[in-house]
């Protein structure tokens, strides 16, 4: 299987992060800074790594970035109107799927504008999820599928211990329906296909799929 080609252009900490965690998972990325230092730092890990200004036209056009999977446009907030340049370039060179990074609504709505598919806002993304941990303990991760579904990783709750999964009826009186369990097992972590028969056991991580809210009605009526 063909390993998924990702450019990624601005290393700073959301880029470089962004780079490091793809690179570790055998993706074929090329990193682009105009800073020789933050060049050089993953220069070991990368594919390729190129230090040159991502605004200059030619230079990015040399980058290929329509042979790409994925470009994703991580220059930081200090630099908006290279980002959305660069955003812009991205397209007009035939960028298949151009991610880019905003840090608020205004720049948010730029850079889709000037053509980007996906924008993402990290910080706030990372404040959304640190909320969710501190008022619902139980959650313990969060994707979006869409506008209408959410898929969560949920701490089974004390309520949930001992009973069956079809006991539950958690999809008629939630709309939440139970993917997976992650279970531990001789001191190893397993996943469990659910069964109606399944009966939930202390330290289970429940993977479950419904509309955005359901999982957290849920907790709080069960009072967690």
């Amino acid at each position: 299987m063909q390993r998924r080609q990702v450019m990624v252009i601005g290393l700073g900490q959301f880029g470089m992060a962004l780079t490091r965690w793809l690179a570790a998972n055998d993706v074929d990325v090329f990193a682009v800074d105009n800073d020789p230092a933050r060049v050089q730092a993953v220069a070991s890990l990368v594919s390729e790594a190129v230090c040159f200004d991502a605004t200059d036209e030619e230079a990015l056009a040399r980058s290929a970035p329509a042979s790409r999977d994925v470009c994703v446009c991580a220059i930081g907030d200090e630099c908006r109107e290279a980002a959305i340049f660069v955003t812009a370039l991205l397209r007009q060179l035939g960028a298949q799927r151009v991610i880019s990074r905003a840090a608020d609504d205004l720049l948010e709505r730029i850079l889709h504008r000037v053509g980007a598919h996906e924008v993402v806002n990290p910080e706030r993304a990372f404040g959304e999820r640190l909320a969710r941990r501190l008022l619902y303990a139980n959650i313990l991760e969060e994707v979006p599928l869409g506008d209408d579904l959410v898929m969560s990783e949920l701490k089974a709750p004390d309520a949930f211990l001992g009973q069956r999964l079809v006991d539950l009826e958690l999809p008629r009186k939630y709309g939440l329906t139970v993917l997976g369990v992650r279970r531990l097992s001789a001191g190893r972590s397993g996943i469990v296909r659910p069964k109606a028969q399944t009966e939930f056991q202390a330290g289970d991580i429940l993977l479950v799929v419904g509309p955005p809210g359901s999982n957290r009605a849920l907790l709080e009526r069960l009072g967690q």
